[in-house]
């Protein structure tokens, strides 16, 4: 038996080589995955040499790549393809399967075997929406038909070129060619995804009931048990002749919501996330950089240019193409086309695959690598030229407007602010001190009793159709938190966040940046300003605006009496209210309402 020499020096150096390309990388709003595979190709043997492809970093890799597959199965939401189910539907066909044949004619033509040339077309029509949560939420594209095309059009290909994938690395190993032996493999297919379903649909959410009566609350146990189920679907793949990422793929889309009750899923989902995503993937997309050839831009730069070009007209094209028949315009098929145009983690599994098994060259794979990276590169660009596009003519379309503000936190000061909204927008008032929670509603809003950092809370909000989330409680770290899970799962557009200067001084220091922003601007003594409202020591009054400016600016210009006086809103020359924040703009002839001390 062969002895494997674990390098803890060299994982160590992949590690923090990954984070560092990740950071960066996601400083200018790409994934973090172009970031590993970048610092993989810089620092491997291809340029400078300084990690090494060890059988340890081999087996972690591919460890991880299982893992990475439940977890993008596990981020699957289905009621995201009900709600562009037939647009989507199209975009997905058009857009793998276009840029699929452009591909493989591309490769044959070019003297590579139909083999290599399939796997090839697979690469080029999957598509990857890694940035889509970042690159949506800056666009101001939440809340529209193209965000919900986009993502059902990106899992419904992805599932497309997973199942392509199988079947053709199936023919590869047995290299059939009779009737007999293909319909063999096409049952063995069919047997795998009628067992995956089957104990998904049928067998998990009883396992997942008896547990949860059992009474068992260790989020471990539910790790482990996620575990035996993904590794059991991969194996459940290697028996059918396909890969085993297409059955952790399988396991992930039933593991979430069938397997541990909701109480819980947070905890593992971020266990799950830090283990995937935190540790084993990266280490698989740096060592994958490691096999890229960068002589390719000398020896086979007419085929690099051609592959990426194919890869960017294809979907684009082809999405809109296919598009048509949605009857939604084709120029929003382009626009979703551009947004589709991004590859990502499984165009880099699949294509290391093939590598591995000789299907494709070093050559061919660093093609595809820097093919990736570079329609990845062209998603943010090209996606805010063609919605602006649309804006400029008024054929964006918002499907499903969302409304609604939620305050966490019941207090003078979050009363005041829920008082002049309300009639704007239906306010939802959160806190975990039940009397307070009962004061909210006998003052008239929908009040909920509850920990905000639980699931439950989350979904008796509805925070799915919610726009905006104001975090105003005296515990900057609680504020902040929610704040995250409304922002990162719940994709809530507006999320403010109140900073105590009397609690906890280091969060003073808070990146805002374009995802959260500090209500009032500034941290506040919000127990100071709560005794006063009660004492009633304050008056409301409205300080008018002469010209456009930022809040900030505005803080600066009244700058000596911030102590004396707290912005709360904005009210426009409608009459219309809205939330007084460091992110926020002011408009000449609006007025900011403020609170001052009598």
């Amino acid at each position: 038996m062969e002895e494997i020499h674990i390098n803890i020096l060299n994982i160590s150096a992949v590690l923090l080589a990954a984070y560092l390309g990740g950071v960066a990388i996601r400083k200018i709003g790409y994934p973090a995955i172009l970031g590993e595979l970048l610092i993989g190709i810089i620092l491997g043997p291809a340029v400078l040499g300084w990690l090494d492809y060890t059988a340890s970093i081999k087996i972690l890799a591919e460890i991880g790549i299982v893992l990475l597959m439940v977890y993008i199965g596990m981020e699957i939401d289905f009621r995201d393809l009900k709600k562009a189910s037939w647009p989507g539907l199209l975009a997905a066909f058009g857009g793998f399967f276009v840029p699929f044949f452009l591909g493989y004619y591309a490769i044959v033509w070019s003297g590579g075997t139909p083999i290599s040339g399939l796997f090839v077309a697979i690469a080029i029509g999957v598509t990857s929406l890694a940035t889509k949560s970042r690159i949506l939420i800056d666009l101001k594209l939440l809340n529209t038909r193209i965000a919900y095309v986009l993502m059902a059009g990106a899992l419904i290909s992805d599932t497309l070129a997973l199942v392509i994938f199988s079947g053709i690395t199936n023919f590869a190993e047995t290299s059939v060619v009779n009737v007999r032996e293909l319909l063999i493999i096409g049952s063995k297919i069919l047997v795998f995804f009628g067992l995956t379903i089957s104990i998904g649909v049928f067998v998990l959410p009883r396992l997942g009931k008896y547990i949860s009566r059992s009474g068992l609350k260790n989020s471990t146990a539910y790790f482990t048990l996620i575990l035996i189920v993904a590794f059991g679907y991969s194996e459940l793949a290697e028996l059918a002749g396909m890969h085993s990422i297409l059955g952790a793929f399988m396991a992930g889309l039933f593991i979430k919501d069938n397997l541990f009750p909701k109480n819980i899923s947070k905890e593992l989902n971020k266990a799950f996330y830090d283990v995937s995503i935190g540790f084993m993937a990266p280490i698989f997309f740096v060592s994958a950089g490691f096999f890229v050839d960068v002589t390719v831009f000398q020896t086979d730069l007419g085929l690099l240019i051609l592959i990426t070009a194919l890869a960017i007209v294809g979907k684009i094209v082809g999405t809109a193409l296919f598009y048509l028949p949605s009857k939604n315009g084709w120029r929003e098929g382009i626009t979703i086309g551009t947004g589709m145009n991004g590859r990502g983690a499984v165009e880099i599994i699949i294509a290391e695959i093939g590598l591995e098994m000789g299907i494709i060259d070093k050559t061919i794979f660093s093609i595809l690598v820097f093919m990736a990276i570079f329609t990845t590169l062209t998603v943010p660009v090209l996606l805010s030229w063609t919605t602006k596009w649309l804006r400029k003519r008024g054929e964006l379309v918002y499907i499903e407007e969302r409304k609604g503000f939620v305050f966490l936190g019941v207090n003078p000061l979050s009363l005041i602010l829920a008082r002049y909204l309300k009639d704007q927008e239906p306010i939802t008032m959160v806190d975990n001190n039940k009397e307070l929670a009962e004061m909210a509603e006998k003052s008239g809003f929908k009040s909920i009793y509850g920990n905000a950092l639980t699931e439950e809370i989350w979904d008796e909000i509805h925070a799915d159709n919610q726009a905006a989330f104001v975090g105003i409680t005296t515990n900057n770290e609680v504020n902040i938190s929610a704040a995250k899970m409304a922002k990162e799962s719940f994709l809530i557009p507006e999320v403010l966040v109140a900073l105590s200067s009397a609690n906890t001084k280091e969060y003073d220091a808070l990146e805002t940046g374009e995802n959260r922003n500090v209500l009032f601007s500034k941290s506040i003594s919000l127990d100071s300003w709560f005794q006063q409202i009660q004492q009633d020591n304050v008056e409301e009054a409205s300080s008018p605006v002469s010209s456009d400016m930022t809040c900030l600016q505005w803080m600066n210009e009244n700058e000596h009496q911030t102590n004396t006086m707290l912005p709360l809103l904005i009210q426009n020359t409608e009459g219309n209210f809205r939330l007084f924040h460091s992110g926020e703009q002011l408009a000449a002839g609006e007025s900011v309402i403020v609170l001052t001390e009598k």
